[in-house]
């Protein structure tokens, strides 16, 4: 079956209600429900508590309304949205398996609101490796958001009413609204969302090695698959190995791999231009000065919490290099990226300066592939039926060498 097939399959069958789906003769999808010890670090609290150093704070950088924006539907606290708190997740396994030895976990990237996409990914590691996929969501992303987020028609309303605000703005959609709106009026988003996931991940990986998980063995090995910013997670967890965790994990990286300040993400699928200048103001030309002033972000981001240090470490190039480029020696026998020549968002020279370092003598492998048709960043594999045969040869060549580093002998 080829791509096109896979895909039109897995987006007509996949669904979150369903415990148990057969998604062809050789495929099942379970479905497994998530709750977030984790939101207790969200805006929106009155007050704060590191439950690792009982350190209390409270958020004095409350809350604002969506600047440019009207419409209380982005108006809502990170703390009170219960999608992002109690959310289902899909493990993709060969049929017939009762219990899950070895797994990958996908993470996916930016602005995402359906796994469509990556379903024939994840379908084509399973075939290729035998290994289970489990596509676990970012926080505030795929079915971590409210639906009405997604709503073309009442996004669309907002997007217009955005563009009345900022003249000059570039690449506001309806795609983009919502999570343009919420980064712009608070940055620091950014690192909070980024952390809940963070944790979620350990707390789901914690589940599975003391044995709570009902489909995974605790001592399943696993791998990590990440696409686009997606990467930039899967690196902060493998290099900061929480317990041990990531030991003997292996790390692809597909279109991403590069710190924060050398992604493009102006798209009218990931970020309008006025959400990127608040970003990148906050994150890289002004992040000292607003630790100074929020306790909080400064306790996270300290040495007292090594996924914070790891975390400011992939922000900017051209900050904490030594450390960054260290932890990547580390970790290089068992990374592979693949880049696109012709990725606007994360650009190959930029994913090769970040993963084989200034001197190029970090020895990770960065595969960098060109494609016979038309395609970004976004969209590697367009469903357009006229260029179906290029991209099914594309698709299969890109994870068929994904599916050749997962099968390597597997590290002890």
């Amino acid at each position: 079956m080829d791509y096109y097939k896979n895909f039109n399959l897995l987006r007509e069958r996949v669904n979150y209600e369903d415990a148990h789906i057969e998604a062809g003769d050789d495929l099942i999808i379970r479905n497994f429900s998530f709750t977030s010890e984790n939101g207790f670090i969200l805006p929106g609290e009155n007050s704060y508590l590191c439950h690792q150093h009982q350190c209390h704070s409270d958020d004095s950088n409350s809350y604002v309304s969506c600047n440019g924006t009207s419409g209380s539907i982005l108006d809502i606290h990170d703390a009170d949205i219960a999608e992002n708190k109690r959310f289902r997740y899909h493990v993709m396994a060969p049929a017939g398996t009762t219990v899950v030895k070895d797994f990958i976990l996908l993470i996916h990237g930016f602005n995402e609101k359906t796994w469509n996409k990556y379903l024939p990914w994840a379908k084509t590691l399973v075939e290729q490796t035998g290994k289970c996929v489990v596509l676990f969501p970012i926080a505030f992303h795929m079915n971590r958001a409210p639906l009405v987020w997604s709503d073309r028609r009442e996004m669309h309303g907002l997007s217009e009413s955005r563009k009345a605000g900022y003249p000059d703005i570039v690449a506001c959609t309806f795609s983009n609204v919502a999570i343009s709106a919420r980064l712009q009026q608070k940055p620091q988003r950014f690192f909070w969302s980024g952390l809940q996931t963070y944790y979620d991940v350990i707390q789901l990986l914690s589940e599975i090695k003391n044995g709570s998980h009902p489909f995974i063995a605790r001592d399943a090995r696993f791998d990590l698959f990440a696409y686009s910013i997606g990467g930039l997670l899967a690196q902060i967890l493998i290099i900061t190995d929480h317990q041990g965790y990531f030991s003997g994990s292996k790390l692809c990286l597909f279109c991403g791999g590069n710190v924060f300040n050398r992604f493009s993400p102006v798209s009218k699928f990931i970020l309008d231009s006025e959400a990127n200048v608040a970003l990148y103001s906050y994150i890289i030309e002004h992040l000292e000065n607003h630790l100074k002033k929020d306790e909080r972000l400064r306790h996270y981001l300290s040495e007292l919490h090594p996924e914070g240090m790891n975390f400011k470490a992939m922000l900017n190039y051209n900050q904490h290099r030594g450390e960054r480029e260290s932890s990547f020696r580390k970790i290089s026998d068992r990374t592979l990226a693949i880049a696109l020549e012709k990725d606007l968002v994360a650009p190959p020279y930029e994913v090769i300066n970040t993963l084989m370092g200034i001197k190029r003598d970090i020895p990770i492998e960065v595969v960098v592939e060109d494609f016979d048709y038309p395609y970004i960043h976004e969209n590697p594999f367009p469903i357009r039926e006229e260029m179906a045969i290029p991209v099914n040869a594309a698709f299969d060549r890109i994870f068929s060498r994904v599916s050749r580093f997962f099968n390597e002998c597997a590290l002890p």
